[in-house]
């Protein structure tokens, strides 16, 4: 019975919701915030971070190896810098996005200890918000405890400098030791499983403290905690433009508090065209493998992401996950990074690895032929970072469950430079028009209403138009 009233509700709401594209091209409205290239529209300015595929010459985008720029720095340049010096790097990426720039020993000193004193989560928390209400999800969690951390702040909604700073660093700090207790909770109450928590070592960086509470010996490797650090440093940031960092800047300038601002961060980047990307890498690789006996096989390959475009194989959804950037046009520094110390991870040479990596890689190698074969589409396309990333925590042992948590882990504290920038330096609240296109109708006593009446506004009649 409700889920006939359901469908008979579907219907309805599909009947008076369609907006015909014609309508978006006669108002130029740019679909997503993207212009026709596919490039973002200009909606503010930042000292963050930048993010470079292409150069523009006579109107024309021109191709370019990628870049990501931390606070005017390459990414390439701090996480080589710190592997020469045989440091972790992801606790000197926050100092820099935060601050603006790099931190000399003593202040990276000081921000890690600020850092480990500020990770312990309020008496009963656990208990309370994560033991008592599990989750299958556990971005859900992560969100959930966010908002609920607004209670334990004796000044939450001050939104002066210092303030949010100290709000954000604890957040930044206290978020792997939610995830881990929220992945332990959902093992024991979902998968029916062991819960196993460790005690943090305060000397421990972030990426040694998350492998050492998802383990059931606590035992992490210098290599694998220093793989995990890269992955972490290469998702701190990404611009302002992508969809929850927007999302943060865009509930920032409404003035409210902190813990709502990366709830939202948290919310947009569980969804799977953003932060859980590298899951559906994951699903995918999983059927390419029955399709594509031999990696070294490239017809075999190919045949197999023709099928994925055309909706033959895969989620159906025509997507080669892992596969293009919106910005990123020859390479992404990120999936160059991650691949490059894949090769160089021990455990890379087992089997399974092995196999997957190779597949990857033949994948990165043949989806532009495959578009042009099945789409007939010269295309330019790239990995990006989640086509390895995925493979990078499974060489860590790492569960599919915390590969969007994880991301979310990192990507606070870009959320946080980006939410201090915008206190800072913009004032206004964020407002983009929506053009109104439906038709003016009458409205009539409940008694002369009739049902399953057809669509109405198939199409918007402009007013000059109107009889």
């Amino acid at each position: 019975m409700i889920h006939d009233s359901l469908n008979n509700l579907r219907e309805e709401i599909q009947k008076h919701n369609q907006i015909e594209s014609l309508d978006y091209e006669r108002f130029g409205v740019k679909r997503g915030l993207r212009n026709a290239d596919g490039t973002g529209v200009m909606a503010g300015l930042t000292k963050v971070c930048a993010v470079e595929g292409y150069v523009l010459k006579d109107g024309e985008r021109i191709p370019q190896d990628g870049r990501l720029v931390y606070r005017g720095i390459d990414v390439r340049d701090i996480a080589d810098g710190c592997r020469a010096e045989n440091r972790f790097g992801f606790e000197e990426t926050v100092w820099l996005l935060l601050m603006g720039s790099l931190p000399t020993k003593r202040q990276l000193e000081n921000f890690q200890t600020m850092m480990s004193e500020g990770c312990a989560l309020p008496e009963g928390f656990v208990d309370d918000m994560i033991r008592k209400a599990p989750s299958p999800n556990i971005m859900n969690t992560l969100a959930r405890s966010t908002l609920a951390l607004y209670r334990y702040d004796e000044n939450p909604d001050d939104t002066s400098l210092e303030n949010v700073l100290r709000q954000c660093v604890q957040l930044i700090a206290q978020l792997p030791v939610v995830m881990a207790h929220a992945y332990q909770s959902k093992r024991d109450y979902y998968d029916k499983q062991s819960r196993i928590i460790h005690p943090a070592e305060t000397s421990n960086s972030i990426a040694q403290t998350i492998l050492h509470s998802i383990r059931a010996d606590g035992k992490v490797g210098e290599e694998e905690a220093r793989l995990l650090d890269l992955c972490l440093l290469l998702h701190a940031e990404h611009g302002g433009g992508n969809n929850s960092t927007f999302a943060t800047r865009v509930l920032t300038s409404s003035g409210t508090d902190t813990y709502s601002t990366i709830a939202a961060g948290i919310g947009s980047l569980k969804g799977p065209k953003h932060g859980g990307a590298n899951i559906k890498v994951a699903q995918m690789l999983r059927q390419l493998r029955t399709a594509i006996p031999d990696p070294d096989n490239d017809g075999q390959v190919l045949d197999a992401l023709c099928k994925v475009l055309r909706r033959e194989l895969g989620d159906g959804s025509g997507l080669i996950y892992g596969m293009g950037h919106a910005v990123y046009t020859l390479s992404d520094p990120r999936a160059k990074l991650i691949k490059q110390n894949i090769q160089d991870f021990p455990r890379i040479n087992e089997a399974e690895f092995a196999h997957d990596f190779a597949l990857l890689q033949a994948i990165e190698r043949l989806t532009p032929q495959a578009f042009k074969i099945a789409r007939g589409e010269k295309k330019r396309v790239c990995a990006n970072v989640d086509l390895y990333s995925g493979l990078a925590y499974r060489l860590l042992g790492i569960p599919e469950d915390l590969y969007t948590p994880l991301f979310t882990v990192a990507r606070t504290a870009g959320w946080s430079a980006h939410r201090i920038e915008e206190l800072l330096t913009c004032g206004r609240i964020i407002r983009p028009a929506y053009k109104n296109v439906s038709n003016p109708h009458h409205y009539h006593q409940i008694d002369r209403r009739e049902e399953n009446l057809p669509a109405r506004d198939a199409a918007y009649i402009p007013a000059e138009e109107r009889e």
